[in-house]
């Protein structure tokens, strides 16, 4: 979990097979799933957004599509926000009218980005004996496309020859390391064991 200086929350989510990129600018696929723990010990559980989405319906209001988090970087409109069984489902538009959504939709493209993110406040959250933070209720306000995944399942490809599986690898693992430090979390493998 990371905080931003807005206040929110965020967590990262893979692209992968779980989300499609369409048409150049369409985007569709799990901005979230369920019942699994991420790299900051949170899990979010079934159900966590269905009072946030009514919230925003009901407002007239809708989740922002941002480029890596940054409120003043929007990048495009989610047409379609559920959750169904596995977890949060989005389906939107890259807009490509916006310099930064022609430059998402071709790193997507590329393979250089395999992320999104959600921005939230918690509402209701517990802890459970193993020490993770199950959140229960969640105000969701926007879904980013970012560069790092959190859960640990997140994978990295390329196209081309130039670097190969174990090097992209490594160099996940390095990124992501670089980015717990800039975050302030101490728990890196280089930081356990010096």
């Amino acid at each position: 979990m990371i905080t931003s200086d807005y206040g929110l929350e965020t967590k990262f989510c893979r692209l992968g097979e779980d989300i499609a990129l369409t048409d150049g600018c369409r985007i569709e696929g799990y901005a979230s799933f369920f019942g699994i723990v991420d790299q900051g010990g949170d899990v979010v559980t079934a159900g966590a957004y269905a009072k946030s989405l009514a919230r925003l319906k009901a407002q007239g209001r809708a989740v922002k599509m941002l480029w890596q988090h940054d409120p003043a970087q929007p990048i495009g409109v989610w047409d379609e926000i559920v959750e169904d069984g596995r977890g949060l489902r989005v389906r939107g538009r890259i807009l490509p009218e916006v310099e930064k959504g022609r430059e998402a939709a071709a790193l997507i493209a590329a393979g250089a980005i395999d992320g999104l993110s959600i921005g939230y406040r918690t509402i209701v959250a517990e802890k459970d004996a193993k020490g993770q933070r199950l959140l229960r209720e969640v105000e969701l306000w926007e879904v980013s496309l970012v560069t790092f995944p959190m859960l640990p399942e997140a994978r990295v490809g390329a196209k081309g020859d130039a670097l190969g599986a174990d090097d992209l690898r490594e160099l996940a693992v390095l990124f992501d390391e670089a980015r717990r430090r800039l975050a302030g979390q101490d728990d890196s493998p280089a930081e356990r064991n010096p």
